[in-house]
């Protein structure tokens, strides 16, 4: 008996050392350009990778434009609340330093007095009314109210100012006395240029806004309004009367007797006579509790507090009957509660309208598999036949047919079954969608159990019988589960239809039938309330998502079949 001998020991002409030997006297094996095979078939691979990326490239960018950049834009909207902090900044600054007990301090009310008086002549108030009314009730009357008082407070100090001196209510002494002499004259050029082109922007004089910090911030802001919003010359617009009232404040705290500048005289004046006792003032507090007794509540001004912040958790507590309040979240009143009605409402109205949508369509589907394919593809021309039918005509149709005078009760009535006096409320509930959404759904049900039923060999059937099984055996322990996954994906494909559908509730549903996709709809185009749109969209999202997960756990997604 001979010793085993391997690779290592045996020096013959064995592929295994012809191999080492060429490693050994050649390197590396080389592609027909000389390169290294290995790297050259690396690149061929990029290659190939480059070339079908670029294939699916406008299929990828269809379904980020189209499907993910939506989803991410309502998740950010469910959360967004920028409206009222680039709004109301010295406000809310203002109010950070509050504890939310009794009255904000006078510092409030005239941080509130220069931003509203902004957003008034930037249209931004109703804006930010609108918002805060989602909040508290009233706040957008109560900000479009105070967009057009607030004008009554400047107006005591621009009058005084005026009588005083008359150049208060022209535009070049203001330009003269706070803006940079080089910026002057260049807008002055501007303007002696024919106005073509972009007027220069404006500067503020070296100092002006050490020595009349208020007046410099309002007409700063002032001046950009004008030029780069409203477009219009500095030089032909009179300052807001919130520029007198900060003008007002910056005498009454400073001194400018040792100013020396352009307009010199007119502002010692100025300030000689808010100096003097017969000066008319008036405070933010009573200007305010003028325009609208409201701003005496302490809830407006804790509704600011609390929604000041960039981003706020309010859309998504509402959308679950909850609130945000000082002292954190906490439910709603009982009589406000609706959101979870409508969320267990849609829940529960899907999952039977996917449970009738199998019960009608699992035997159609399985008369359509097992007739000949002549008669099969005629009786799927029925089956597809809604598809060419307006969806709202269907939904139309079902209105007429449900109705206490329409077809269904006639019918009932004419056969004796049901009275004429006691005909059944069968439109405007749950009964109606149910019935009409079966019915839109149902092709959605068919079609793919059908695809499955079709690729089920009859033989199968007929070994069970052959082997002493009754028909019901055969078709249960045999045929049923070989369909399943047609049922899984067909239940998959109604419920996710049916959860999200708006209009067939809208119109055969009334109060007790809809679904939470009208409220959707509705803070949508009506209330335009789309922070709470978003919040419960994304909620819904979240349902589905964790109903998917539920079933893949289940039967498992893999399970799920289209033929």
């Amino acid at each position: 008996m001979s010793d085993a001998t391997g690779p290592d020991t045996f020096d013959g002409p064995t592929p295994d050392n012809a191999l080492r030997q060429a490693k050994k006297t050649s390197g590396p094996m080389l592609a027909a350009d000389g390169t290294p095979l290995k790297k050259s078939l690396s690149r061929a691979l990029r290659r190939q990778k480059m070339r079908a990326l670029m294939l699916i490239a406008p299929l990828l960018l269809f379904v980020l434009i189209t499907f993910i950049a939506p989803i991410a834009d309502m998740l950010f909207r469910s959360v967004e609340n920028q409206i009222v902090s680039e709004t109301l900044p010295l406000t809310t600054e203002e109010l950070g330093n509050w504890d939310g007990e009794g009255m904000p301090p006078e510092a409030a009310f005239e941080a509130a007095y220069y931003d509203i008086f902004l957003a008034a002549e930037r249209k931004n108030h109703t804006r930010l009314g609108t918002r805060l009314n989602y909040e508290l009730t009233g706040a957008s009357s109560l900000f479009r109210k105070s967009g057009r008082g607030l004008d009554d407070i400047g107006e005591v100090y621009q009058d005084q100012f005026e009588d005083l001196d008359e150049t208060w209510d022209e535009a070049l002494p203001w330009l003269e006395l706070m803006g940079d002499p080089d910026w002057l004259a260049e807008q002055q050029d501007w303007v002696a240029g024919g106005e073509e082109g972009r007027q220069p922007s404006f500067e503020l004089s070296d100092g002006i806004s050490e020595m009349l910090p208020l007046t410099a911030r309002e007409f700063a802001a002032f001046a950009e309004f004008t030029q780069d919003e409203e477009q219009d010359n500095l030089l032909d617009e009179e300052p807001w009367s919130a520029v007198h009232t900060a003008l007002y404040q910056d005498l009454s705290s400073g001194d400018v007797s040792s100013y020396s500048g352009p307009r010199a005289e007119m502002l010692q004046a100025a300030a000689a006579l808010v100096d003097s006792p017969d000066f008319e003032t008036v405070s933010f507090l009573d200007g305010f509790e003028e325009i609208d007794e409201d701003w005496m509540e302490p809830p407006i001004w804790r509704t600011i507090k609390l929604y000041s912040p960039n981003y706020t958790s309010g859309y998504f507590l509402n959308s679950i009957d909850m609130q945000l309040t000082p002292e954190g979240a906490e439910a709603r009143p009982e009589n406000q509660q609706i959101y979870m009605l409508l969320f267990k409402r849609t829940l529960f109205m899907s999952l039977v309208i996917t449970l009738s949508c199998i019960l009608l369509g699992y035997p159609v589907a399985y008369i359509l598999s097992n007739l000949p394919m002549r008669s099969a593809n005629l009786l799927m021309i029925l089956v597809l036949l809604p598809f060419w039918t307006s969806l709202l005509v269907r939904t139309s149709a079902w209105k007429v047919m449900l109705q206490q005078q329409g077809v269904i009760n006639d019918v009932l009535v004419w056969i004796g079954l049901v009275a004429d006096e006691s005909r059944l409320t069968m439109i405007n509930n749950q009964f109606g969608t149910i019935v009409a959404m079966t019915h839109i759904l149902l092709p959605f049900m068919i079609l793919p159990m059908y695809s499955v039923m079709s690729t089920v060999p009859p033989s199968y059937v007929r070994a069970a019988k052959s082997l002493g099984a009754t028909n019901w055996t055969a078709f249960w322990r045999v045929y049923f589960p070989q369909s399943i996954p047609g049922i899984g994906a067909g239940s998959i494909l109604v419920f996710i239809l049916s959860i999200g559908y708006y209009i067939t509730p809208e119109i055969v549903g009334g109060t007790t039938g809809t679904f939470i996709s009208n409220r959707i709809a509705y803070h949508i185009s009506s209330s335009l309330n789309w922070g709470l749109a978003a919040a419960l969209g994304a909620i819904l999202l979240a349902v589905v998502l964790i109903l998917y997960w539920a079933y893949d756990r289940i039967v498992g997604i893999d399970n799920v079949k289209l033929g």
